[in-house]
């Protein structure tokens, strides 16, 4: 057996004492669970997309388009679904993706996701705009493996400020999200009228960092509004340019990834300045209306650049199944993130870890029952694409 397939027998098991688990085990029906349990605003913030929701739409169309062809005979009892990924060693080619704001859904936020992160030995790439400051996420986390995103500040005081602060505080590899220089058009915030960083939420990385403090006449704590208005200034309104890679090269020393990549020619150019990797991703739907599934391009770019950088995975996966197609296309991970966080809003650290244990659990069954024995064994004829 896999090392978490056993999860499905715990919870079997904990039926004979008429135990339930806290919650579905169904990623795909997570979100309507979740938003029962949810008020409006921070719901609509993680579950909503940019525009009329079509490219998170085609996100999930394009899972369904690929299917998967089982094999048999094939030895797969015992599986080991360990990866390591830019030097980090991780159970199963599985990521925990930056979201930031993480306290909308529980007040503990980023913190349980954290230790529930460390106690899987999940990594977790903790988001720019996390609730909580980079170095206490770090103590939360232990000695599990984290990755540090960043949303590029328009000063580059601030920016080196950041990045040595992730790397004293052990996060090992940069994730640059680049698809999110502003804010897209998103008619669920829109219509409540919800941005949590307006309020305070989500800055804590900025507004515990003496660079961005040395800007300010008053703390955040004496003017919140005038820290707020500078953390927009900052942090949104200007795009960057290829050019500038070399400045974040210079500031960091291990592993850059760049998060954001659609096109097979980006993906070339970040080969080319010499990056480690990228994630094929669209942000989850949320930035882009009407632009391609991620899943769609990934062959492609996989094929293009996959002997030179590291392809990463994010936007629409939900269960086991779609890990592997992923793989097959190409990726040596992903990203999963809207499914652990409506655990996290359902049950708080046990709910993170409860969503991802199903997750790695149905990953590890799929292998198997398909007929591979670890993620190397997966490829084009693994998965066939459907009329």
């Amino acid at each position: 057996m896999g090392l978490h397939a056993g999860y499905q027998n715990e919870v079997y098991l904990q039926g004979l004492g008429d135990q339930l688990p806290p919650f579905t085990t169904d990623a795909t029906k997570l979100e309507a669970v979740a938003e029962e349990a949810m008020e409006p605003g921070p719901f609509g913030y993680v579950a909503g997309g940019a525009g009329s929701g079509d490219t998170m739409r085609a996100n999930r169309d394009a899972f369904a388009r690929w299917r998967i062809v089982p094999r048999m005979l094939c030895d797969a009892t015992t599986r080991d679904t360990s990866v390591t990924v830019l030097g980090t060693s991780m159970p199963a080619p599985i990521l925990l993706a930056p979201i930031g704001v993480q306290s909308i859904v529980h007040p503990d936020g980023e913190l349980a996701t954290a230790r529930a992160a460390s106690a899987l030995g999940v990594p977790m790439v903790l988001s720019t705009a996390s609730s909580y400051a980079l170095e206490d996420v770090a103590e939360a986390n232990g000695d599990g493996p984290r990755w540090f995103q960043l949303y590029w500040p328009n000063e580059d005081a601030v920016c080196v400020s950041l990045l040595e602060r992730a790397k004293a505080a052990g996060y090992t590899a940069l994730v640059v999200t680049l698809d999110t220089w502003t804010l897209a058009w998103r008619p669920r915030d829109l219509d409540q009228a919800y941005l949590p960083f307006l309020r305070g939420i989500g800055v804590a990385n900025a507004f515990s960092d003496p660079a961005f403090l040395a800007g300010l006449e008053k703390s955040p704590a004496e003017d919140q509004g005038m820290a707020v208005l500078r953390w927009v200034s900052l942090f949104t309104g200007t795009d960057k340019s290829w050019d500038r890679l070399s400045f974040l090269r210079s500031h960091w020393d291990g592993p850059i990834v760049l998060k954001g990549i659609q096109h097979v020619v980006d993906a070339r150019r970040a080969a080319d300045a010499g990056m480690d990797g990228i994630v094929v991703s669209n942000h989850g739907g949320r930035q882009v209306d009407g632009a391609i599934g991620s899943l769609e391009v990934l062959p492609e770019i996989a094929a293009a650049v996959g002997d030179q950088v590291s392809v990463l995975f994010d936007s629409g996966v939900r269960t086991g199944a779609d890990v592997f197609k992923a793989l097959a296309l190409g990726a040596s991970a992903v990203l999963v993130g809207r499914p652990y966080v409506y655990g996290l809003a359902l049950g708080g650290e046990a709910g993170v870890r409860h969503a991802v244990r199903s997750l790695l659990a149905d990953f590890d069954l799929t292998l198997g029952l398909a007929g591979a024995r670890c993620p190397d064994d997966l490829g084009l004829g693994s998965v066939r694409l459907s009329a």
